[in-house]
């Protein structure tokens, strides 16, 4: 399946994960009101969508097929596959080399890395 999707899209889709289920009427206004997108974009965005099977229109509400935290998941595992060699050191040294982790979001990492431990 190809999920990726654009900045733009990302909000849109936003809108719905926020707000599902949502009819494609309320849709069509929230997306006017936080994008300025007309009808017809946000019904051709939605359809694209669709297509690519993150959302389903089905008489006329919107739902998700992918949670949003499956498709950031899936988008983050993709980068760091396609950028880094699948390498999640390699993505923490290029990510930290210009911006300072807090001492929440290392005690954060180490919880992470010990319930990994804990699993196997």
């Amino acid at each position: 399946m190809d999920y990726s999707m654009g900045v733009i899209e990302s909000r849109f889709a936003d809108i719905i994960w926020n707000g599902e289920p949502i009819s494609s009427t309320e849709l069509a206004k929230r997306s006017e009101d936080v994008l300025g997108w007309k009808k017809s974009t946000t019904y051709t965005v939605l359809k694209r969508l669709c297509d690519k099977g993150i959302f389903k229109n089905e008489k006329g509400t919107v739902t998700s097929l992918v949670s949003k935290t499956d498709f950031y998941s899936h988008q983050s595992e993709k980068f760091v596959e396609e950028t880094f060699d699948g390498s999640l050191p390699a993505f923490l040294a290029a990510f930290t080399a210009h911006k300072r982790l807090t001492q929440d979001e290392v005690s954060e990492l180490r919880r992470m890395v010990e319930s990994y431990e804990e699993q196997e």
